[in-house]
């Protein structure tokens, strides 16, 4: 069984988000989607608001699962028994930063790949975190997150 995780702070769950998800999941007997949490960060949303988002987002789809995790991200993966590590890209500076996060992975846990998912043209600007900007100053975030993700802000 291909089991593949795509972790994430996810905070809030955003279109770009959504299109690599779609995107990768037909690679896979399984996609997780972790949340990583990170006890030094103040989220804008709780960790179960996310999964709650999240669920609500893929809905229907049995092969998607969504699950909060702390600790490394390799050591999760291998507790879910994912071979694979699901990453977006949006940009050269994402593909740099992801570059050197993948070839740290690889060598603390060499049988776990990490894949690249380049962002679509039109998904490319788009970030959790210009998106909790504009929600700060009350801007209208509808063009950047799913639907489903709307009524969790």
């Amino acid at each position: 069984m291909k089991i593949a995780l795509f972790p994430g702070s996810f905070d809030p769950v955003t279109k770009a988000h959504v299109d690599i998800v779609k995107r990768s999941v037909d690679l896979f007997d399984k996609l997780y989607i972790g949340i990583g949490v990170n006890s030094t960060k103040q989220g804008l949303l709780t960790i179960e608001k996310r999964e709650q988002m999240i669920r609500s987002v893929f809905e229907g789809d049995d092969r998607i699962h969504v699950i909060a995790y702390e600790g490394l991200t390799v050591n999760f993966c291998k507790s879910i028994g994912a071979q694979y590590m699901i990453r977006g890209i949006r940009t050269v500076s994402d593909f740099e930063y992801e570059k050197a996060i993948a070839q740290m992975n690889h060598s603390l846990e060499p049988g776990i790949e990490s894949i690249f998912i380049v962002s679509k043209p039109g998904y490319s600007s788009i970030s959790s975190t210009i998106v909790r900007e504009v929600l700060r100053y009350n801007g209208d975030v509808s063009q950047f997150i799913p639907k489903e993700a709307l009524p969790y802000l």
